[in-house]
């Protein structure tokens, strides 16, 4: 089936179309390493890491780029409030996405270029664009002419005059309000910089990702991703300094997530209503955020509330339970093949998880209702495969170890109260195991006990 994306430079679904054969290229810009990443950050790393297995199960060769931004303002601004140097700050927080990253067991991306190990091609870039005439030395500083690229804009669809940078100009040497930093030049209390021909300093935001995509994928390749919020004006000056030189597409299709919002607005470290990855796996775990992210339609906003992550353990509660009854001997539920091929056109798509997760669940409720009429049903493809696809797999797992003596005893004393009818008796019994860690599942062959 042919793979179709929502291109934000089109603004249609575009068929993906490799440079080389079956292989595809994935540039995801990753995030700034001044502090823990928030929810709002994990989410292109798991759409972007959930993409790669799709299209690796459609036959593609896949690289994923994901980069480390570790020289920034805000680095810099972090680092000084806590009184420690940028660099080791910067080690720290990409020490620790890495950690918290890995707790959502999807992989690492293919490459994870840090904008620190680029300098040379980033310096090289710079240069190039210095001497056709898009970009100018003021000073020590470096900046790009947006005047002197003529589809500035394209990706954002602004008008010039409604572009604003974002950018404090220090130097009162820029030629123009729109013009954006290439090289800043090293200030005080900056205690990371390298030399370059124009002056001590450090580059600019954008530069850092045009020099890191091309450096591993070239140019003109498959796909590049990110959040919305890159559109502009980070994803608009990456286009316009690799396209001014190269005169050539940076990427074929550009990709970019919804936000996550929290109480109404985009959950974002500057605004501080945020709440970090690692505080999410640990109060739902990992498999009811994973859901969480499916469960939306990537290009939606999603909202991050009690209500939502409810929603995603019952969904989750209700895979596992199914995962469950199914015996690893036995063959696996013939005759839905149309269901599977749902699936799988809902990512071919536009990357639709919340229909293939519907086409999911439609599997479930007639592998359920075979099993309640007796049927044996096993694993195996297109159900394995299906999970995969959506980083649920390990619901296929067995639970890690028998329920305790304590609570083995706890649900023989709600059965018995159970059949007595003594029913408040057993509520207080349901209770108790529940403040254990166990929910009791009433099912064909006799309750069962599960983690809760």
């Amino acid at each position: 089936m042919t793979v179709r994306i929502h291109d934000t430079l089109s603004g249609e679904r575009r068929a993906l179309e490799p440079r080389d054969d079956a292989r595809v290229g994935i540039y995801a810009c990753g995030p700034t390493v001044y502090a823990p990443i928030h929810v709002g950050n994990a989410r292109p790393f798991v759409v972007f890491s959930l993409l790669r297995r799709f299209l690796e199960h459609e036959g593609y060769e896949v690289t994923l780029v994901v980069n480390v931004t570790d020289v920034n303002d805000k680095i810099y601004a972090a680092a000084a409030e806590r009184q420690q140097p940028s660099s080791e700050l910067a080690a720290e927080m990409t020490e620790r996405y890495v950690s918290d990253t890995a707790r959502l067991l999807l992989g690492r991306p293919d490459v994870e270029p840090r904008a620190s190990e680029t300098i040379r091609a980033i310096v090289s870039l710079i240069q190039e664009l210095i001497d056709s005439g898009h970009a100018y030395v003021a000073g020590e500083d470096v900046y790009f002419s947006v005047a002197s690229f003529r589809d500035y804009g394209k990706l954002s669809n602004r008008r010039i005059d409604e572009m604003e940078q974002g950018e404090d100009d220090f130097s009162g040497l820029k030629r123009d309000p729109q013009d954006f930093a290439l090289w800043k030049a090293q200030k005080p209390g900056e205690d990371t910089a390298w030399d370059a021909p124009w002056g001590r300093g450090r580059p600019g935001w954008h530069i850092e990702c045009s020099a890191m995509a091309e450096a591993i994928l070239g140019v003109d390749f498959e796909l590049h991703g990110g959040g919305a919020d890159l559109i502009f004006p980070h994803h608009e000056n990456e286009i316009a300094q690799t396209e001014a030189v190269r005169a050539a597409p940076l990427a074929r299709l550009w990709m970019h997530n919804g936000m996550v919002r929290f109480d109404d607005e985009k959950m974002s470290k500057s605004v501080g209503n945020i709440r970090t990855l690692g505080a999410a796996l640990d109060e739902v775990g990992r498999d009811a955020l994973v859901m969480y992210f499916v469960r939306g339609h990537y290009r939606q906003p999603i909202e991050f509330s009690a209500d939502a992550l409810a929603d995603a353990r019952r969904a989750v509660d209700r895979v596992r339970e199914h995962c469950r009854r199914l015996d690893g001997d036995a063959a696996p539920a013939a005759g839905l093949d149309d269901v599977a091929s749902r699936f799988f056109a809902a990512l071919c798509e536009d990357f639709d998880t919340p229909g293939a997760l519907a086409a999911l669940f439609d599997w479930i409720k007639e592998g359920n209702r075979r099993l309640d009429a007796g049927e044996r049903l096993g694993t195996g493809p297109p159900f394995t495969e299906m999970l995969y696809c959506l980083g649920l797999e390990r619901l296929l797992e067995p639970d890690e170890a028998p329920p305790p003596p304590e609570a083995l005893r706890l649900l023989d004393e709600r059965e018995q109260a159970r059949a007595r009818r003594d029913y408040d008796e057993a509520d207080r019994k349901r209770d108790e195991l529940g403040a254990l860690g166990f929910e009791v599942r009433d099912t064909p062959d006799g309750p069962r006990l599960v983690p809760g």
